[in-house]
């Protein structure tokens, strides 16, 4: 029979699915015993025999695995791989009543089945707060009557180069001497044109009034070194201006910020104390 002291003892064990510039850092992180009670026992990759590499570089290796077989070894997998596999890493966790950090936020709109499943098995899908702000004082507003939110998201050209909207509508980023509105809409739409880009403002549509009635300008902005978010909301209870500057991560369309928000999530998951609604 377990005592309360034992309920204690077993570390979360953590996947990692996808090792581009969030999982490795995430990776770093947990395998340096970063969070408390926290243990990295497995990362996915397309790449096998590049992330073969990359482990061997941790202050402990972990099996490099495929997605399909992290699910028997990990209590929870934080998904940071593109948009496309987010079904595929998340289903099986959720459907075992396990929890699913996901990062690929924009994506949990076109597959709704998988709160479907989450609610049915007992699973968790987590959205950490990532490269916005804010959030708390959004979800608190969502009790209320939210009467506005907008969002004007700024990026060097760079950090949207490639995006389906672009390409779709022959907008190019190229050589800009001064900023350029690419975009004007919802976030659904948004999620759907930038998919590795706007993550943020879905995590924001979540937060409060939902995808349709959130709104969104996207400049690609040669003048700015960091991606910026300012978010406009106006309720029953606040009126919100909230500006963020982001410093990019290796991968230009994700800020560094990202993976500390992961670790963060994970170490209030941990906490006796935890701050924030």
């Amino acid at each position: 029979m377990s005592t309360h002291s034992d309920a204690f003892s077993s570390p979360v064990r953590v996947a990692i699915a996808g090792l581009g510039a969030i999982g490795q850092s995430l990776a770093q992180s947990l395998a340096h015993g970063k969070v408390p009670g926290v243990e990295l026992v497995a990362v996915s990759a397309k790449n096998h025999d590049k992330a073969q590499t990359f482990v061997q570089t941790l202050a402990h290796s972990v099996p490099v695995l495929r997605i399909e077989e992290l699910e028997p070894i990990a209590d929870l997998v934080v998904e940071c791989a593109p948009a496309a596999l987010l079904s595929e890493i998340v289903t099986p966790f959720v459907k075992s009543g396990k929890k699913a950090i996901v990062l690929s936020v924009g994506a949990l709109l076109f597959n709704e089945h998988l709160r479907n499943v989450a609610r049915e098995h007992g699973g968790t899908i987590m959205v950490p707060t990532g490269a916005l702000l804010g959030l708390d004082a959004v979800i608190a507003a969502a009790e209320g009557d939210i009467h506005e939110v907008r969002m004007v998201t700024r990026k060097p050209p760079a950090g949207l180069k490639g995006a389906p909207h672009l390409v779709e509508h022959n907008i190019s980023v190229d050589n800009l001497s001064e900023p350029l509105k690419v975009f004007e809409g919802n976030a659904r739409d948004a999620a759907k044109g930038f998919p590795a880009n706007l993550n943020v403002v879905v995590a924001l549509a979540l937060a409060g009034v939902g995808p349709e009635n959130t709104m969104l300008e996207i400049w690609a902005d040669p003048t700015v070194t960091r991606n910026t978010h300012t978010i406009h909301l106006d309720s029953d209870s606040a009126r919100l201006t909230m500006t963020i500057e982001n410093i990019p991560s290796d991968n230009p369309k994700t800020g560094r910020i990202v993976a500390q928000s992961v670790v963060a999530m994970l170490r209030k998951m941990q906490g006796s104390l935890r701050v924030g609604t």
